[in-house]
Formats: C-alpha cells, sequence, structure tokens
C-alpha cells in the first residue's frame, strides 16, 4: 500500500484569498483503513456526503433522486475500461508489462511498459506468451508522441489476426488503480469477476479508458429509474480516462506542471439536452470530474471531440457545470485541485476533514459527495 499521508487535515486550513495555491495545500493524511479495497454489495448502498451547504449532511447514494430536481440534467461519461494491463516477456526472456493508453489504426497502439531494460525499437515482446503459446506478439515501431514521448508506439499480432479491442478482452486485466491491491499476474486472483463486474459503469458503452469514471459507478438501474419518474433528464459524453489521472503533481508551483491529456467527445443529443436545461432554469450536473473536464473543455474550445488537457486549478471560472457528484479523491492530486476550484477550497478541505472523521470509504470504490458550484 503506497503512502500517501503527510500532514493532518485537522491543521489549520490558509484562507483562500487571491493567493496562489502551492502543491502543499491540496496534501493531507489519509488513514490507509480507509481507502475501499473493494465495492459495496449494491452500487447504491454507499455513502454519499451532501456538501451543497456549509454544514454537511451525511446521506446514502440512493437518496440522490430526491436531492435534484424536474428539469436537472445528469450528465453521464459512458466511456467503458479495458482490459488494457497485459503481462508478457521480451524476446531475451525479460519479463515486461504493459498497459495501453490507446488504440490507433492498423493494429497499432500506444502503451506504458514496465520492465527492467527497455526493449529496442524492432525488438519483439511476447505477450500472455506470444503467438507459439496460444498468446500475442508486439513489435516496438519507436516512442509517442516523438522519440522523447514517455509512451511507446507498438504493433500487435494475433495468430488469428485478431484486432487490439479484441487481444485485450481475451488475454488482458482491468487496470485496477496502483492503491487497490490484486494480484493479476498470477492468473488466480479470486477478485478479479468481481472487478470486471464492478469496475464499470451500468451504462459504459464506449471502449477506451484505463481507469473507470468512479463517480458514476454508485448508478444502478433503481436509481437510474426514480431519476427518470422524478422528471431529470439524462446525457451523455465521452472521455477515455488514461493513466494518467494517477500521475502525481510533482512541481510546488502549479503553473509548472504538464497536464496530461485524453480523448473526449460530446454528441449532438446531448449539446441539445444541454441547451433545452438552460432554457427551462435546469441545472446540470455533471457525474464525475472527467464529466467537468469534457464540458469544460468544450466551453473554451468550441470543440465537440479532440484531446483536452485542461487544468483546473483554484480560480478557475465554471462556465456549464452548476452541481458535481464526485468520489475522494488522493492528496495533491489534479482532481483535488478541481473539486476545490468548483465547491471552494476551504469548504472541500472541510468536507474531507467531515468525511474522515466519519470514516467515509475513498477513492474509486470509495464513496462520494455532492457538491455545489461556489458564487462569486
Amino acid at each position: 500500500m503506497p503512502n500517501i499521508s503527510s500532514h493532518d487535515l485537522q491543521d489549520t486550513v490558509p484562507p483562500a484569498g487571491n493567493r496562489e495555491f502551492t502543491l502543499s495545500d491540496f496534501d493531507f493524511e489519509l488513514p490507509e483503513s480507509l481507502i475501499a479495497q473493494h465495492p459495496m454489495a449494491q452500487r447504491s448502498a454507499s455513502r454519499l456526503l451532501d456538501g451543497r451547504a456549509h454544514t454537511p449532511v451525511d446521506r446514502v447514494f440512493r437518496d440522490l433522486p430526491d436531492l435534484l430536481e424536474p428539469g436537472d440534467l445528469l450528465v453521464f461519461n459512458d466511456t467503458r475500461v479495458l482490459k488494457a494491463r497485459i503481462f508478457g516477456e521480451k524476446a531475451s526472456g525479460g519479463k515486461l508489462e504493459i498497459l495501453i493508453e490507446r488504440v490507433l489504426q492498423d493494429n497499432q497502439v500506444v502503451a506504458h511498459m514496465r520492465v527492467s531494460k527497455k526493449p529496442l525499437v524492432g525488438g519483439r515482446m511476447h505477450l500472455c506468451g506470444g503467438i507459439a503459446r496460444g498468446g500475442f506478439d508486439a513489435v516496438l515501431l519507436g516512442r509517442w508522441p516523438d522519440e522523447n514521448g514517455a509512451l511507446f508506439h507498438l504493433e500487435l499480432t494475433g495468430a488469428n489476426g485478431e484486432t487490439p479491442y479484441e487481444l485485450m478482452e481475451k488475454f488482458g486485466h482491468l487496470p485496477l488503480p496502483p492503491y487497490i491491491e490484486r494480484h493479476q499476474e498470477t492468473g488466480d486472483d479470486p477478485d478479479e469477476a468481481q472487478d470486471n463486474e464492478r469496475y464499470q459503469t451500468v451504462f459504459a458503452t464506449q471502449p477506451g479508458a484505463v481507469a473507470a469514471p468512479t463517480a458514476a459507478l454508485h448508478f444502478d438501474e433503481d436509481v437510474l429509474e426514480r431519476l427518470q419518474e422524478r422528471g431529470v433528464e439524462r446525457a451523455s459524453v465521452t472521455l477515455h480516462v488514461g493513466a494518467g489521472t494517477f500521475q502525481p503533481v510533482k512541481t510546488e508551483k502549479l503553473s509548472e506542471h504538464t497536464m496530461h491529456s485524453e480523448w473526449y467527445s460530446i454528441p449532438l443529443d446531448t449539446l441539445a439536452a444541454l441547451e433545452r436545461c438552460r432554457q427551462r432554469g435546469g441545472r446540470i450536473v455533471a457525474v464525475g470530474t472527467t464529466t467537468v473536464r469534457t464540458l469544460e473543455s468544450w466551453a473554451r474550445s468550441g470543440r465537440v471531440s479532440g484531446d483536452t488537457s485542461i487544468f483546473i486549478t483554484p480560480g478557475f471560472q465554471y462556465r456549464v457545470v452548476d452541481l458535481l457528484i464526485t468520489n475522494f479523491h488522493l492528496p495533491k492530486s489534479t482532481l483535488m485541485m478541481l473539486v476545490s476550484a468548483f465547491a471552494g477550497y476551504e469548504h472541500v478541505m472541510s468536507l474531507y476533514r467531515h468525511a474522515i472523521a466519519r470514516q467515509y470509504r475513498f477513492f474509486s470504490y470509495g464513496d462520494s459527495m455532492l457538491l455545489e458550484k461556489k458564487r462569486g
């Protein structure tokens, strides 16, 4: 289990004012016992911290339909997590692990690679035993997006001409976050069947992510049905969550951090739903930070699809989102900065103190909270 503790959230929180925030402002001490290792038995049985008012209210997620109003619009991220984590070995025999970040054309992919010594361009890798043993092979074409890139450009070859998506589905494992302990490499992890179901949302339809939009994991068919009965409209966007979502911020000065890039798309039906919501005076409710990044990227660029590396920190002016449903995030993460920009730094830190004191479950399989955009 990684050590993610530095200082206590009970420390005095400095006033926001107009000061420049630094990385240390978003650090806090989290007991390891609060890092959820498994999902709740029922999706909507997780807890929901209602943080819209100054005094938070402890609720259960299935209460959500009663907290929204007829005419509100819920916007989900419908991305589907790929089984992108694959184990294998180099032609020389050294073990390796790849995490496919993006699928390109002609059976080519972009991937992270964990190996003791990186193979040379043109080097062949045998994944899941290689073609000779019923698996598949990969050839290193170079770095990505250029020769100095951190990712690797690979071409995959299956025994029967399978696509990269088919190969991942057949041989891969869901790339769970580093703070969830599993034993995927051995092939005998008893939790894998549960993860295959529960680390996907019930409306995941667009394959391409390597991490789940975790705020949406709490929704089940019962909650969705009750939302519809209440008159809450639904729409979807797609943002394929990349492994960069877990990338630590290493610079104390936030302006020096290079944000990772992710691909997004907004259907025309969703644009129409957003316009209808504004016309009737409803509120736009983003389910998760990935939905926030998608909508706010569109609001600034005017592009309905493409790559975004938007970095949201306190002082950011939200143009689209009114309410946010989100899980509890890692200390010093870009997601902590995003929610602080949305609901106010002092308020968010106060909510985190409340959540820790009341033993809320944190991170991907953890509990959630409902936030309202800070006024002024």
